[in-house]
């Protein structure tokens, strides 16, 4: 995997002449995400069962603007701005202590504080108004961990619980990765990573 350097604080993976390399997967979205690789011990398990994202090839995340740019609009100038906003956000420590729920469709980990995932998605957001968080879905963007979705009620009890009691876990957020794919398993690939400004 050829790795291009964009300046302090940004990989880009797998950037040709002509666009981005998607590992032969035809990339229909972006995301840009802050990976968690702390939880993936806790959630992994439950996440490879209930969470979609999981199966099609996304870590552990607090999501920082999804969808985002479609695929061929991913260009240097682009990732320069990313890098930017990245970069002006401080790493932080976070705290996952409780188990929450959309409904009973979702459950997923709080992170507290959730304030700097909340400013790094206004900031992208104002930077690329065209592309509101969820497609402008939600009337507020929760900062949050999914656990798992849309399955049986009684199986997505069963794996909060789990999770609970493994709680608090504590992480400390060094990076956005933009990621690449398609709804389909093992689709997404990891193709910019920026990293957050000095503490």
């Amino acid at each position: 995997m050829g790795v291009l350097w964009l300046g302090r604080g940004t990989a880009v993976l797998d950037l040709p002449v002509g666009g981005i390399d998607t590992g032969g997967v035809q990339a229909i979205e972006t995301a840009l995400i802050v990976p968690v690789p702390e939880a993936e011990d806790v959630v992994g398990a439950h996440r490879a069962r209930y969470d979609q994202a999981a199966r099609w090839g996304v870590p552990a995340h607090v999501t920082a603007l999804y969808p985002f740019v479609p695929p061929e609009a991913v260009t240097d100038e682009l990732l320069e701005a990313v890098r930017e906003i990245v970069a002006g956000t401080s790493r932080f420590e976070v705290e996952f202590a409780q188990v929450r729920w959309f409904g009973e469709q979702v459950a997923w980990l709080a992170p507290t504080p959730d304030q700097p995932f909340r400013a790094l998605t206004d900031a992208l957001w104002a930077r690329f108004p065209d592309f509101p968080p969820y497609r402008g879905e939600f009337t507020e963007v929760v900062p949050h961990l999914t656990i798992g979705h849309d399955v049986p009620v009684a199986d997505l009890t069963a794996a909060a619980e789990a999770v609970a009691a493994r709680l608090p876990l504590r992480a400390e957020p060094r990076e956005v990765l933009l990621m690449v794919g398609a709804p389909e398993p093992d689709a997404w690939r990891t193709v910019a990573r920026f990293a957050l400004g000095d503490a």
